[in-house]
Parts: structure tokens; sequence; C-alpha cells
């Protein structure tokens, strides 16, 4: 319940779905509203957990209080401590924040002490079924246009087993790449869980050659120790963690040395609040955290924002390139004003909150749902 009798309390949360995004609309009980999203990805099945496991316990609870809501709810949940959870919960917390800063009449970033400003991102490609000459040619030509100063490509296969998406592919993309971008450009790439530690080492030598600094999640996400000696072996940023939600998980990682760079992401993990605890830890370690913001719903927007104000954040933030009409059909027109990059650079929303606005025809089509106290 409420921690003041004066405080304004939770007295209503929406959800608004498609089976690709969730937005979610908390309201407190003196009419204060603020606007969040559930992750992506089968997000009308997160919503249903926002309204059973997550909402009721909101309910009623001081509005102002996210980091209590944050150890509430997964504590009352303990026995669902997994992604859904944490899908949920990150749609309510990121929803809090925009009524925080709203309230203060301040962007998310500078209640976090930041300063909103166009900060530096890597284009992120999310493609596999493309040719190196293909892929080499349309990130040259959206560094161009773009400014992109970074880019980030795919290797191997995901979750490939030590196999490539087809033979040979992973040992043509990444110097067909460097030859087209140039020496100064900074090369990131993405295993998504495809090796065994033998043969990412061996990859990795390989892009060291190449000049590559990141090797995203080069095994498996959940054999933490395989990529601490991947890390080990090589000179090379070795970085993960998008698809860690368990904060103990975190702290082993951090703590023994599995990786170079955090990369958690907001909607995954459970919000900004749970992001913020991961993003301290590493600072602790003396680590950077770049978080990991695939795609251009509102996870991004969250990301500039924390990125803006962090002590320990890395030097870009991940931009996805993807079209969408064509890859992301579901991310179109989802909230105004929309991220555009220039000069290598996309802008922090300066309005307060989250300083966007989700499409109300878009919300005018979603299925919608209601938790409201009694």
């Amino acid at each position: 319940m409420s921690s003041s009798s004066e405080a304004p309390v939770i007295a209503k949360v929406e959800t608004f779905s498609t089976e690709f995004v969730s937005f979610v609309r908390v309201t407190a009980d003196d009419g204060a509203e603020g606007w969040g999203q559930i992750s992506t990805y089968h997000s009308d099945i997160a919503a249903l957990v926002m309204h059973r496991q997550v909402a009721p316990h909101a309910l009623g609870h001081d509005a102002d209080d996210i980091d209590g809501l944050s150890e509430l709810i997964p504590e009352r949940e303990h026995k669902f401590p997994g992604s859904y959870i944490c899908r949920a919960l990150g749609g309510l917390d990121t929803a809090l924040w925009d009524m925080r800063g709203k309230r203060h009449g301040s962007s998310v970033c500078e209640l976090l002490g930041g300063t909103p400003r166009p900060f530096p991102v890597y284009g992120s490609s999310m493609r596999r079924d493309i040719t190196p000459d293909d892929e080499a040619e349309r990130l040259k030509r959206l560094c161009d246009t773009h400014g992109y100063t970074a880019v980030k490509f795919r290797v191997g296969r995901e979750y490939g087993h030590d196999h490539d998406e087809w033979p040979g592919r992973t040992e043509a993309v990444v110097p067909t790449v460097r030859k087209a971008l140039g020496d100064n450009m900074r090369l990131l790439v993405d295993g998504n869980s495809c090796y065994s530690p033998k043969k990412a080492i061996e990859v990795g030598h390989m892009l060291q050659d190449n000049g590559v600094i990141h090797f995203e999640e080069p095994c498996p996400y959940w054999e933490i120790d395989w990529t601490r000696e991947v890390k080990e072996a090589l000179d090379l940023d070795v970085t993960g963690g998008e698809q860690d939600n368990y904060l103990p998980i975190w702290r082993y990682m951090i703590d023994s040395g599995a990786v170079d760079v955090v990369q958690p992401d907001v909607c995954y993990i459970g919000g900004l609040t749970r992001t913020l605890q991961v993003a301290r830890m590493a600072e602790a370690a003396g680590l950077p955290c770049t978080p990991h913001s695939a795609n251009l719903s509102m996870v991004t927007v969250f990301s500039l924002h924390m990125m803006g104000a962090i002590a320990n954040a890395g030097p870009y933030v991940e931009f996805s390139i993807e079209p969408d009409a064509e890859y992301y059909p579901w991310q179109t027109d989802l909230y105004r004003p929309a991220l555009v990059a220039e000069d290598g650079k996309v802008a922090i929303p300066d309005g307060p909150g989250w300083g966007v606005t989700i499409n109300p025809d878009w919300l005018d089509q979603a299925a919608y749902q209601v938790s409201a106290r009694d």
C-alpha cells in the first residue's frame, strides 16, 4: 500500500497491446498520468501478466515509490521469476518514470542528473539473410547518410551450435565490411549465442585481425563461464547481458569478470530502475554500460535517457538501421517525434518524462485492458 497517506497512489493501470508491442498508461488518484512500454514480442501475453500478476500489487501503492515497487513485485511473485514478469514490470516501471518526469516538468534524463542532448549512436544491423557485399554496401550508404562512426552486424547463426548462417559467411562479411567502410570505422559484431568457447576464440582472432572492437554474446548467454573464457583469450571487448533479467546472475557475471561491457535491455530486465542497478554494479567494477536497444520501439528512448545521465555510459547507444516497413513493420509510427540519426547522433527527447507522445491512432486499434482500484 501507499507509504504515505498523503502521497498520490496508483489508481489505474491500462494496456494497449498487439502481438509485438504493448503500451502502458498508469494513472494516479490525483489524475497524474505516465506512459511506458512492455517489451516487444509476444507483448499481448506480457500484458495479461501485467493485469494478473503486476497491477494487483501496484494499485494503491505510492505512485512515486518506483524503487519500492521494483523490489516488491518480484518478491510477491517469487514463484515466477522469469522473463514475462520482468517484461510486464518494465511497462509499469517506465510509465511511473514518465509520470515522475511530468510531475517535475523534467525529462527522465534530467531526473537522473543528465542533460538531454544529441548522443552518439551506432548503426545496428539485424540481418543475417543478406550477402556480405549487400551488407557492406548498405552500411556504407547509411554511414554516408547518417554520419555513423560505428556499426554493428551479425556473425555466425543465432544459437547456431558453431554453424554459420551459411558456410563461409562470417569469414567473408567481416573483411568485406571493413574494406567498404575503411580503417577508421568502429566495427562491432553480434554472435547471438552461436559459439562454443573454442570456436568463439577462433572467430575472435579473425575479428581482431580485421580491427573489430566488440564481440557481443559469443556463447550461449546462460553459459557465463564460457563467455569469460572467451573474454580472457581475446583483446577486443567481449560483451553481453541483453537476455538476463535476474539480478543475482548479473552480480555473478560482473563479479566473475565475464564481460568487458554490460548490455542490459531496459524492457527485458524489468524497467529503468533495475537497469540502473546493473549499471551501478558495473560502475563499481569499472565496466561501461551500453544497453541493448535493437528496435525503434520506446526501448531506444529509454536507453537514450539513461545513457545521457549515467557515469559509466559507453560511447554510443544501439540504433536499429532496419526500415520499419520492411523488417519491423510493427515499428511504424508508434510515437512522436520519431528518433532520427544525424551526424552519427540521436537527440535525447527533452520534453517532460520520456518526451514522446504515443500515436493515438495506434492506440485506437490496439487491444485494451484495464486494472483499477475498487
